[in-house]
């Protein structure tokens, strides 16, 4: 499985201003990876839904035998649940708190039937199948473009900002983008734009073929699409590095809009998908991205100085404190934060 990552390649750039190059690319993915594992320890749960079927002990005699606890193996939902080989039926059993969840912490078999965990080995007795993980928040995405296969390893979408990182769906397939490239938009330059910051209307034939948010490629010069006014384009020059140039009319806009993917993630399968299927992408709890975020730009402002960012000098010299990030801790393990259910004294 590839790495699922809590923010994605775009948001660190756009925090920091940093250039598009292959190297601060690698060093970026890397420290989001990095961080987002950091995240779960800290928070103690995994936010991302995977299919998959696991194995759990019978309760013990110090708990009540009715009850199974999933710790760090919430549930969102289930399709099948079997205990020393017999099926308990979805009737059979409460997935809890019904209240809020999910996530859903335990498995309680219900009173009123005759339903019962345990028969066999205490070991690996319970076999639960379904979706484990957090909750699944999803908003749609762009629509493809063009017939997808199961062995391709890309995807080629229309107008719409899907960033790198971002883990997506299409039909019940999961995927993760790792990269992205540029492909036409089909518009080219309605009049010629001079190389001028304020140079920030681009007129197009069609401007609901293009986004807010995405980045526009005319020549070699990057441009962020801020908004979209009739078949007129607002946009930021010279965007991620490139270099400010004039341009004709008839230049053609490009758009990276082909998704490098991995496919079949978290448990679903490579599929064929029709041309224009809609791309659902994952939408993860607002303070992990703020928590995610938080992490990655101190560690990258902490490898630019070798990890030395101190503040004072002579005997009153320390580490320079974090005071936005332990905040932004903070804020995440109450929000987000998975408690032990019990501690030893």
């Amino acid at each position: 499985m590839t790495s699922v990552l809590y923010v994605t390649r775009e948001e660190v750039k756009n925090a920091l201003d940093v250039r598009e190059t292959s190297r601060s690319n690698a060093k970026i993915d890397r420290i989001i990876e990095a961080s987002s594992r950091q995240a779960e320890a800290i928070l103690h749960r995994r936010f991302y839904p995977e299919i998959a079927t696991r194995s759990f002990p019978w309760p013990s005699s110090v708990d009540d035998p009715g009850v199974l606890w999933l710790d760090d193996n919430e549930l969102i939902s289930t399709t099948s649940v079997t205990s020393a080989g017999t099926a308990i039926g979805a009737g059979s059993y409460f997935l809890e708190p019904n209240a809020y969840g999910p996530p859903y912490n335990r498995i309680e078999i219900s009173r009123a039937g005759v339903a019962s965990f345990g028969g066999g080995y205490s070991q690996r007795d319970i076999v639960i199948s379904g979706t484990f993980g957090y909750k699944i928040d999803e908003t749609p995405g762009p629509v493809t473009s063009g017939a997808l296969t199961a062995a391709d390893a890309s995807v080629t979408t229309g107008p719409g900002f899907i960033g790198t990182g971002a883990l997506i769906r299409i039909d019940s397939e999961r995927m993760i983008v790792t990269g992205k490239s540029s492909v036409s938009t089909g518009q080219t330059l309605a009049s010629p734009l001079l190389a001028a910051v304020n140079g920030t209307l681009v007129g197009v034939q069609n401007g609901a073929q293009i986004s807010p948010g995405e980045t526009i490629l005319i020549d070699a010069e990057y441009m962020r699409v801020v908004d979209v006014a009739g078949n007129n384009l607002i946009v930021q020059r010279a965007w991620d590095g490139s270099v400010l140039a004039a341009h004709t009319a008839g230049a053609t806009l490009y758009a990276p809009r082909r998704l490098t993917v991995a496919r079949g993630q978290l448990g679903t399968t490579a599929a064929a998908h029709a041309d224009a299927s809609v791309l659902q992408r994952f939408v993860f709890p607002g303070p992990l991205r703020t928590f995610v975020l938080a992490l990655t730009l101190d560690t990258m402002e902490q490898e630019s100085t070798g990890y030395a960012r101190t503040t004072g000098s002579g005997n009153t010299i320390r580490d320079t404190g974090g005071r936005g990030l332990e905040l932004a801790t903070k804020l995440a393990r109450t929000a987000l934060g998975r408690f032990n259910r019990s501690a030893a004294i």
